[in-house]
């Protein structure tokens, strides 16, 4: 492998459309010339149109595939994508912290698939905000938002220090402002608008979103050049076809 590209893990689900989960990851990774690795959380039975069955992968095993990565490489982002609990999170997030202090992790809150198979509950708030402090960057969309953090948006949370981590808020369910993101960083919004190309639905786009901005913070961007560049990465594979699978790639 080349010492030139950093190394880049994504923990997440194994999606045999491709469309999602680790081999989305990868693509994206690669498109953006880091060196992808992978772990998976869960198999999957779908395809871009129907989620059918999860199998999840027992925590020990996610543990020791996490130990032994980081024993071999210098993992500088990682993405994390579906999990079953937060327990199980936590476990994750602890075992990278220890074993590596300085890399950059971000969690794409997949709570429900397109199809509204729940793949988690959150149900303690508290143990909520000590996993987020683990954690660089979090990129719900609006509804996942809700279910996390109820009221964020009308009771201003970020502004009151009730949310331990830094947020990009997608913008692809907020019917007020359709494709414009939000960026919380401490007290600071920064929006992102969306530009004027035509885009498409895409099954998985919020797995490519979150693994483009881990590989953009891989390469020594700050969080907000890394969602920037990450969300004309996304416009550009939305716009490539019509249909529910893009095409990956940097023009």
């Amino acid at each position: 492998m080349s010492a030139n590209r950093p190394f880049v893990l994504s923990i997440a689900g194994f999606d045999p459309s491709g469309g999602a989960g680790v081999l989305a990851d990868i693509k994206t990774f690669e498109q953006h010339q880091v060196s992808g690795f992978a772990i998976l959380t869960a198999n999957t039975i779908q395809t871009e149109n129907n989620f059918h069955v999860i199998q999840w992968t027992d925590l020990s095993f996610v543990i020791r595939s996490v130990e032994t990565f980081f024993k071999d490489y210098k993992i500088s982002a990682v993405k994390i994508g579906i999990v079953p609990s937060l327990h199980y999170l936590n476990r994750i997030l602890s075992t990278i912290k220890l074993l590596s202090p300085t890399t950059q992790i971000v969690w794409d809150p997949v709570l429900k698939s397109t199809t509204k198979f729940e793949f988690m509950n959150v149900e303690d708030q508290l143990d909520l905000n000590q996993i987020l402090s683990k954690i660089n960057l979090i990129t719900p969309n609006y509804n996942e938002i809700e279910v996390l953090f109820p009221g964020f948006i009308l009771n201003n949370l970020w502004l009151k220090d009730e949310v331990s981590t830094s947020i990009l808020l997608k913008g692809g369910h907020n019917a007020a402002a359709i494709g414009t993101d939000r960026l919380f960083i401490k007290n600071e919004i920064i929006d992102l608008f969306p530009s004027e190309k035509k885009c498409f639905e895409k099954h998985g786009s919020g797995c490519v979103l979150s693994s483009a901005i881990t590989a953009n913070l891989a390469l020594n961007q700050s969080q907000i050049e890394a969602c920037k560049n990450a969300k004309t990465y996304i416009e550009n594979y939305l716009g490539s076809t019509s249909n529910l699978i893009g095409y990956h790639y940097v023009p």
